[in-house]
């Protein structure tokens, strides 16, 4: 059985360094275009969720858009309206809401 293995191993070798390559550009190809950016986009959400303040215009997962009346802990109180008040997990804050509409159309 091993004189068999050994027979098939000198021709085979290049071709199985060519799958392992393929496999590892493949897999670098994945990293560095879906795996990377999405880790980089949820480090820009936890540092902007962590510095959300009293007075930020922010918009909620759901569309919601309010000004921050106050944080507290992991909530955040958002006021929607004059004397309408809101709680809301700070997970929940998607963005900043836009002060100029205009910027968003160009």
């Amino acid at each position: 059985m091993f004189s068999i293995l050994l027979q098939a191993s000198g021709s085979s070798n290049t071709s199985m360094l060519y799958n392992v390559l393929l496999w590892v550009g493949i897999i670098g190809v994945f990293y560095f275009f879906m795996i990377r950016p999405q880790q980089k986009k949820q480090k820009d959400q936890k540092s902007f969720v962590d510095n959300l303040k009293k007075g930020d215009n922010v918009v909620t997962i759901g569309g919601l858009h309010g000004r921050i009346a106050s944080v507290e802990g992991t909530t955040v109180t958002l006021e929607v309206d004059r004397g309408v008040k809101m709680t809301f997990e700070k997970s929940s804050i998607s963005r900043e809401a836009s002060a100029k509409p205009a910027e968003s159309d160009k």
